[in-house]
């Protein structure tokens, strides 16, 4: 029997009493995907996962998006059968060749590519080896963080939309064939408004993407960054946020449309072999 057991934070939970190496029942399903909506963010810990486990239980969400674009200082993941849809996030080199991407560095606040003009609606993360400190992944709830914002600000944001990077993954490197941006107003991504509206649960939310070259069409460059920072600094306070602590075998899916994520740096030194899957959604209104 599935149980829900909520984290006390702003987001998260952890789900109990589901093996997610074999298919799930309707039962089942219905339990977890109410409490995603619910919750936005959760946990299954002590899973025993191929990677086409993680892809069934992925699929039982919709569809799957391949992998993004790498930067220029990631592995590929090749060598994998199902480099498609499965993407390795490690800092381990074997044979002088990086296993995955996105090292052991500091990854920013943000929603998992979003530059696309139709973002995926969902990742699910699973630890195959974590190192024994550092590497743990912060999220924040954009419900929140847009019902608590003062009511002028919203008025104001209301109908605004912002341009969402494409050049820089999530620990700022520049991805294969972009340029550096060092001018937002020409920034290269999708544009997404900066209110959205979840399409199951109807909720309004913040959708920021990330920080960095972000751009807010129709204001000067000065009062895009300065209402930018505005945001991101109420968003991203600790009353909105959870910290998830990795474990072997803990499976985390959240949800790219509402909550915001980001990654503690960590030794470079220790292994951390996490595979990921992302979930196909819909254009962002």
């Amino acid at each position: 029997m599935v149980e829900v057991r909520p984290s006390g934070s702003a987001l998260g939970a952890d789900i109990v009493g589901v093996d997610l190496s074999r298919p799930l029942t309707s039962a089942e399903f219905g339990a977890i995907h109410g409490a995603w909506m619910d919750h936005l963010v959760l946990r299954f810990r002590e899973q025993r996962l191929t990677d086409d486990a993680l892809m069934a239980f992925s699929r039982d969400f919709g569809g799957l998006d391949g992998n993004p674009r790498h930067a220029k200082a990631e592995g590929r993941t090749e060598a994998n059968p199902n480099a498609g849809f499965v993407n390795i996030i490690s800092n381990v080199v074997e044979n002088g060749r990086a296993i995955g991407g996105l090292g052991n560095y500091e990854s920013k606040w943000h929603t998992d590519m979003s530059y696309n003009q139709v973002p995926p609606m969902a990742s699910a993360l699973y630890a195959l080896e974590v190192p024994p400190s550092g590497g743990d992944t912060g999220f924040c709830n954009m419900y929140t963080a847009l019902e608590s914002l003062p009511a002028e600000t919203r008025a104001r944001i209301n109908g605004l939309s912002c341009v969402h990077d494409s050049s820089l993954n999530s620990v700022g490197q520049l991805r294969v064939g972009f340029e550096d941006v060092t001018d937002p107003r020409k920034t290269p991504g999708a544009v997404h408004p900066l209110v959205r509206t979840h399409p199951v649960t109807g909720r309004q939310c913040l959708f920021l993407g990330r920080r960095r070259n972000a751009f807010i069409q129709g204001l000067e460059l000065a009062d895009s960054e300065a209402l930018l920072d505005a945001l991101w600094a109420h968003a991203t306070r600790p009353e909105h946020c959870w910290t998830q602590q990795w474990h072997v075998g803990d499976l985390v899916l959240w949800d790219n449309r509402c909550a915001l994520h980001r990654r503690d740096e960590f030794d470079g030194t220790a292994r951390r072999v996490m595979h990921r899957t992302q979930i196909s959604g819909d254009r962002p209104f």
